[in-house]
């Protein structure tokens, strides 16, 4: 009488497993993409891979909670606009997103996503003040995320336009950095001002 409903519970399980092994499958693809694309912009990696776009279903099963660890592009660059801009309106997300693509595009900076975010963490400053708050970097805010994570998807396929004109730096609107001084103010939005070093061709 055991055998039959042991067997029972099996049967129903393997489904779930199923659907556990289908959507790691997936996100290890979309991973390969997004790793893809961001070589794509890096200035110093030949690329040697099929590029193609990460589309949107396929970037919803990376880091679904958020809470992975910040190990990949999307993830990467959708938890730094999650931070930096979750509570701002029309396009300072795009923008926040801007200058990291254009920072990775940069041969000033590191030639990945995850490198330009967490640049500065060894020796200070940050250069993303959120990474090197102390406090915990998992979402707490699911809605806000979802808009991130797609706002990182079109930028990692370079749909986004660039909103800052080239900006490779910025800052919130309530301070002052001494460095802003030495840049070129590129735009001004709600929430922050944009800027690129004076010497900077366009």
């Amino acid at each position: 009488m055991r055998l039959p409903l042991l067997a029972g519970w099996l049967f129903l399980g393997l489904p779930i497993a199923t659907v556990l092994a289908d959507t790691a499958v997936q996100a290890e693809e979309a991973v390969r993409k997004a790793e893809v694309l961001e070589q794509v912009v890096a200035p110093d990696i030949e690329v040697r891979e099929p590029v193609e776009p990460l589309e949107e279903q396929e970037a919803q099963v990376i880091d679904p909670e958020g809470s992975d660890p910040l190990e990949e592009p999307l993830t990467c660059l959708a938890r730094s606009i999650y931070w930096e801009a979750k509570g701002v309106q029309g396009r300072d997300m795009e923008s926040v997103a801007n200058v990291v693509i254009n920072r990775l595009a940069s041969e000033e900076f590191p030639n990945t996503v995850c490198e330009v975010v967490k640049q500065g963490s060894e020796q200070s400053p940050c250069q993303f003040s959120w990474w090197c708050d102390g406090r915990p970097d998992e979402v707490v805010e699911g809605d806000a995320y979802e808009v991130a994570r797609e706002v990182a998807r079109q930028a990692l396929n370079r749909e986004l336009p660039d909103h800052t004109d080239g900006a490779l730096y910025f800052h919130d609107r309530t301070v002052r950095p001494h460095s802003a001084n030495e840049f070129l103010l590129t735009i001004e939005t709600e929430a922050f001002f944009f800027y690129r070093p004076n010497d900077m061709a366009q």
